[in-house]
């Protein structure tokens, strides 16, 4: 069994193809085939079945699959070892929200890694999920607990919301009001301003909560966010800020073969640090 082989097969398995597997090694996506066939034939299994058009691993190439991120793993370890000073033997991809990424962890990275040289940490910031199951990321903040899944998950906190109005009459009467787009309307927020009647009435809309706070402060705006996003508006006189009975549960996932990693304990526990203050 060849090693870059199976370093092949985690690019499969993370991109869903052989084609963007392909361009994500830069080799061509012949060569990805070739050497799948080849690993295949000499463990005497099919790693993946083509389902839609997406390769998902087969029940033995999954736990096959699982060994050979531990593999991954090691191999930095090992390459590493050459100059710890100057190389970083281990890489942790953080999947999460631009809010959050920007409000809560941008900051806090830099002094995390001074203190942890064999570290290095790539924020996946998005308003979309990321495929954890194809181990797009190794960890991941989800707004809401996940009802099944091979992963590892702790409780980081509850999000508290606010409903901000804008003080003064605004020169276009009523003001306008910022929701999310009509594919969020599960979440709490959305259900909220649905049963008051106003969704409706939303003229400004996004999923990214920062969009959402630029545009209450232009005071032409009311709309709901999460304290942690209007800490400071919540005592601005400019506005009346009215908090909600409801909250906003946060999850963070993390990759199973990380959990005897000490070097996972530890960025676990410095998220937990990041989001001590929003807890309820």
């Amino acid at each position: 069994m060849n090693w870059d082989d199976l370093r092949i097969a985690l690019a499969v398995q993370q991109t869903g193809t052989y084609l963007a597997a392909a361009a994500r090694l830069q080799i061509d996506e012949t060569t990805v085939s070739r050497r799948m066939a080849r690993l295949e034939k000499s463990i005497g299994f099919a790693l993946f079945d083509a389902i839609d058009g997406i390769r998902q691993p087969t029940p033995k190439g999954a736990e096959m699959l699982r060994h050979a991120v531990r593999m991954s793993g090691e191999a930095a370890r090992i390459a590493g070892l050459k100059d710890k000073a100057d190389h970083p033997i281990a890489t942790f991809r953080l999947a999460t929200t631009d809010s959050i990424a920007v409000e809560l962890l941008g900051a806090a990275v830099p002094p995390f890694l001074a203190k942890n040289p064999g570290l290095r940490v790539e924020l996946l910031a998005s308003t979309e999920n990321v495929n954890f199951s194809r181990w797009e990321a190794d960890f991941a903040i989800r707004l809401r607990k996940p009802e099944k899944g091979d992963f590892i998950i702790t409780k980081l906190g509850e999000w508290v919301f606010y409903l901000i109005t804008p003080r003064a009459p605004v020169e276009i009467g009523e003001p306008l009001l910022c929701a999310y787009p009509e594919a969020l309307d599960a979440s709490p927020e959305s259900r909220f301003l649905i049963e008051a009647g106003l969704k409706d009435r939303a003229r400004c809309l996004s999923k990214n909560l920062l969009v959402i706070r630029k545009m209450l402060e232009t005071g032409l705006c009311s709309g709901i966010l999460p304290s942690f996003v209007c800490q400071d508006l919540i005592g601005d006189e400019r506005f009346e800020v009215q908090r909600l009975e409801f909250t906003r549960e946060i999850w963070l996932l993390m990759q199973p073969h990380l959990k005897r990693e000490p070097l996972a304990r530890e960025f676990v526990d410095w998220i937990k640090t990041c989001f001590a203050e929003i807890r309820t």
